[in-house]
């Protein structure tokens, strides 16, 4: 605070500031010129109630009043809401009929509250700054607030019709109306948790279009934290339709995705990465390769945000409402400033949320829909888990003194060999970095080879299978050994990261897509938006400590697939995706798991999230005395070359110059000369800790300019050109490839919960009936009645999908025979073995050509009539339609095969006045 001023003076200045950089020009009640701008900001107006802090004028029009306090009266600035109010409805002076102002601010400068008067409950909440007099000029001509026309939104589905007929699912029309009713009570944040695949990113779309629609937004922002992320929200937006229009959303309003600092003024939704918008903010350009990983997996970052501050042409009032996607992951530390900066609605998105996420969106969850309920609605498929344990995967591995061992550089992949000194032992932990056991993993992949007849019975072709590997290097050994293990070329098996020598988009569209791959594997690529639909197998090779990110991994093979879709890239599978598979070989499943808490440094952090954290803006000591550290260390290691590679990526400046600046940057000399250099504070006179803490930040960020993100990789893959050890004495072996008890303990419980279902239903449904009450008429089940069944299976309880319940009688059987034919099939296979007619699991198929033989046997038996060859061929057409559609009838003769064949006709040929007998025996025998 200047000399000679009290309190409230140096908060007006602050005031007077806030509102020029919103673009007010602040006058004096003496000198005011309403021609000198569009928006002008009167000290000290006279009213009939005494003078106002700040009336505002916007095209000489009277709109809004300020009521400015002292910085100490901040805690109770709510207690001067009245005062505010008193001054808006007071007559001013010099103004003939003037209407009460719609704008109401308190300031103290340091906190500013904002009301409109027009809402239908004024409430008032904190804003960044001062709102921009062209954007009070809009408001003024729109005649209603925001809040008005979000409380006049017509009802999603005033009619009370089925959500499918809205072209939405139950959960996401739930989600959309909770949320509206939200809007309309004016809460500024809310929560849409919605589990992975059951469609957030189309709930999100539908309610944007419903807010440009009905309640005239000016504009929406789409928040995301990945390019990847942005790039799929931007097709999603493109490709979607609404209900009641048939244009696409593109065609009706103007969306733009953000790769510069340029934002279009008639955008109507932006999708931008966090990293960008906060670049946007604080005007300096942005590392693209910053865009690539989410800042939650960011190891690094400034203890001490860097403060946003106002930007005139991003204002705070720029976006009506923002859209958070993954919000678990970006709305923390240096990012909830940018978050902060806008005064708009905050629509949180994510599958995993935490106890952090609960309370920043103030516990205001307008939809809670978790994997269990997605499952149980068959919006997701459940997974079970098969576990192959190995000694070494639980033990670690040992080298033997004098034994020859191969050393292998992690990058290059050189190879050398060399005597051990000494023996070694290394831990479990250290398999796949320090030491490599090649057997180790040929031995999973070989289990998991010969595993897959009883993971994925009846399949002709390997499931899709995404491989979890710790590093692009055990993700090369994993790649090779698969190749081999399974006899198979290059194109069966591919690695999908985002350091992969081919294009990752391409390979993860075949993936999706294609035939092969039919196997990947993949290190970095594990967020949301690589979903791969006909995924039915997680292997995991690595082990993952954090909570919400295994809930992330296991998301990859959440989504359900329709039967045809899936066959296209898995021709041999009999029915949609009913379940996947979670092969643990590394003890994932088991491992004990920590909250995602972003990490802000840890004692371990690699080398590249170092420097990235430097480069994004990181200056407090620890952080730069580790990558200074870690660099003059590497630097000792160099060759020639290397020294050569990192001068001509860095424009000339050597490692040992970097390692220089970065010390000397955290120099308690050269930090307090930086500041007293920009505080011009003598020698004689102490500088603060706070000016020390500006200076120590301009010295890291001109030592850190050097650094970029081509630069940065260069660095890391240099220090990753290390040796280790590869063990190829030491063999494998498994100690159990089994399914998990809990999978069991599932089984059991599915199972159960479909007898449940059978006679719970028995009364009401003719097939189950006859089942359960008059086994005796059997013969009698058509088509038509098993198909009923199926459709009311799949509308009340869509997890009882027959294949899934299949699967558990199978575990819980340990049943090894043939796959049921389709859905129908499997379905009246469960039927009898719930209500008792089979004594165990057999498919229907089976059960009738078991019966065909033994009733052909009786018939040749003795000196009866036998059936000739030609009625024979007939009769096992009866046997296969049967098998199949459980019941024939004449007029099914007349149609395929039997049409081909002479059809009901050639049957009387054949059979004569026996045809009739015939078809009703075969129909109470076989199905008997």
């Amino acid at each position: 605070m200047p000399p000679n001023q009290n309190p409230e003076q140096a908060a007006r200045d602050r005031i007077d500031q806030l509102l020029t950089a919103s673009g007010w020009l602040v006058q004096d009640k003496k000198q005011i010129d309403f021609n000198a701008g569009p928006g002008i900001a009167v000290r000290e107006y006279p009213t009939d109630t005494g003078p106002a802090d700040y009336v505002l004028f916007v095209d000489k029009t009277a709109c809004g009043v300020i009521e400015a306090k002292k910085a100490d009266t901040g805690q109770i600035i709510t207690t001067v809401e009245d005062q505010t109010a008193r001054y808006a409805n007071a007559k001013l002076k010099w103004i003939k009929d003037n209407q009460p102002l719609p704008f109401l601010y308190e300031s103290t400068g340091a906190i500013t509250r904002f009301t409109d008067v027009r809402d239908p409950k004024p409430r008032s909440r904190e804003v960044f700054s001062f709102h921009r007099p062209e954007t009070m000029q809009a408001w003024l001509e729109a005649g209603t607030s925001l809040r008005q026309r979000l409380a006049a939104m017509p009802l999603l589905n005033p009619q009370h019709l089925p959500a499918a007929a809205l072209g939405l699912r139950e959960c996401q029309e739930k989600a959309v109306t909770n949320l509206e009713i939200s809007f309309k009570a004016s809460r500024p944040r809310a929560l849409v948790q919605m589990a992975t695949g059951s469609g957030k990113t189309f709930t999100a779309i539908t309610e944007a279009y419903r807010l440009l629609k009905f309640a005239k937004a000016r504009r929406i922002l789409f928040l995301v934290d990945t390019r990847n992320l942005g790039e799929q929200a931007e097709q999603e937006f493109m490709a979607f339709t609404p209900s009641d229009d048939n244009r696409h959303f593109t065609e009706l309003y103007t969306v733009q995705r953000l790769t510069s600092s340029y934002v279009a003024t008639d955008s109507q939704v932006c999708i931008c990465t966090i990293q960008r918008l906060y670049s946007i903010l604080k005007d300096e350009p942005l590392d693209p390769a910053l865009e690539d990983i989410s800042p939650a997996e960011q190891m690094t970052r400034p203890k001490k945000p860097l403060p946003v501050v106002y930007n005139g042409k991003v204002p705070l009032e720029f976006f009506d409402f923002i859209i958070i996607d993954e919000c678990h992951r970006s709305i923390y530390n240096v990012w909830q400033q940018v978050l902060d900066y806008f005064d708009a609605f905050l629509i949180g998105l994510t599958a995993t949320p935490d106890n952090r996420t609960y309370g920043f969106f103030k516990n205001n969850v307008v939809s809670d829909y978790s994997h269990e309920k997605a499952v149980a609605d068959g919006v997701n498929v459940g997974n079970e888990v098969y576990t192959i344990e190995t000694e070494v995967t639980a033990r670690g591995s040992r080298v033997v003194a004098k034994q020859a061992i191969e050393k292998r550089e992690k990058l290059t992949r050189q190879r050398r060999w060399e005597l051990a000194d000494e023996d070694v032992a290394y831990s479990a932990k250290q398999l796949d970095d320090a030491i490599v056991v090649p057997d180790q993993i040929r031995t999973i992949i070989k289990t998991f080879r010969d595993k897959l007849p009883e993971i994925f019975p009846g399949r002709a072709e390997v499931p899709k299978t995404l491989v979890f590997a710790k590093t692009d290097s055990h993700a090369d050994d994993i790649i090779q050994i698969i190749r081999e293990e399974f006899g198979e070329g290059n194109d069966f098996c591919k690695k999908i990261t985002y350091k992969a020598e081919e294009d990752p988009k391409s390979v993860l569209a075949a993936f999706r897509n294609a035939f092969n791959p039919r196997i990947a594997v993949t290190v970095d690529m594990i967020a949301t938006g690589t979903d791969v639909k006909p995924l039915e197998c997680l292997l995991f090779m690595r082990d993952v400590k954090s909570r919400n990110y295994f809930e992330q991994m296991k998301g990859r093979g959440t989504r359900t697939l329709g039967h045809d879709d899936l066959r296209k890239v898995t021709p041999s599978a009999v029915s949609a995706k009913t379940h996947y598979v979670i092969v643990d070989a590394i003890g994932v499943t088991k491992s004990l798991k920590t909250a995602s808490a972003p990490l802000i440094t840890k004692p371990t952090v690699p080398l590249r999230d170092l420097a990235m954290g430097v480069m994004l803006g990181a200056h407090d000591t620890d952080t730069v005395s580790s990558l200074a550290g870690r660099l003059a260390r590497l630097n000792k290691q160099l060759e020639p070359a290397d020294h050569t590679r990192i001068a001509a990526q860095s424009g000339g400046v050597a490692l040992t110059t970097m390692v220089s600046q970065l010390f000397n940057a955290i120099d308690a000399d050269a930090i307090e000369a930086k500041a007293r250099e920009i505080t011009s504070q003598p020698k004689d006179q102490p500088v603060t800790a706070a000016d020390e803490e500006k200076a120590q930040a301009i010295l890291v960020k001109a030592a850190a300019n050097v650094f970029t993100g081509p630069l940065i990789e260069l660095i890391d893959t240099i220090r990753r050109e290390k040796e280790q050890t590869i063990n190829h004495e030491q063999l494998d072996k498994v100690v159990r490839a089994e399914w998990d008890k809990d999978a069991k303990t599932n089984a059991e419980a599915l199972a159960r919960d479909f007898s449940a279902w059978l006679l719970a239903n028995k009364d009401q449904l003719a097939a189950l009936t006859i089942f359960y009450d008059q086994p005796a008429r059997r013969r009698e089940v058509t088509f038509a009645m098993l198909t009923e069944v199926l459709t009311k299976l799949r509308a009340d309880a869509p997890r009882f999908a027959p294949f899934r319940v299949w699967q558990a009688y199978r575990q819980l059987e340990n049943y090894a025979g043939k796959s049921p034919l389709n859905e129908l099939t499997a379905l009246v296979a469960l039927i009898r073995r719930a209500c008792g007619i089979d004594a165990s699991l057999t498919a229907f198929d089976d059960t009738v050509r078991k019966n065909f033989q033994n009733w052909i046997m009786a018939r040749h038996a003795g000196a009866g009539q036998k059936f000739n060859e030609a009625q024979m061929a007939w009769l096992q057409m009866i046997r296969d339609h049967i098998s199949t559609s459980f019941h024939i009838e004449k007029d099914d003769l007349e149609m395929a095969p039997f049409d081909s064949a002479g059809g009901l006709g050639k049957m009387f040929q054949l059979f004569g006045d026996r045809t009739d007998v015939l078809i009703a025996e075969l129909n109470e025998v076989l199905a008997a």
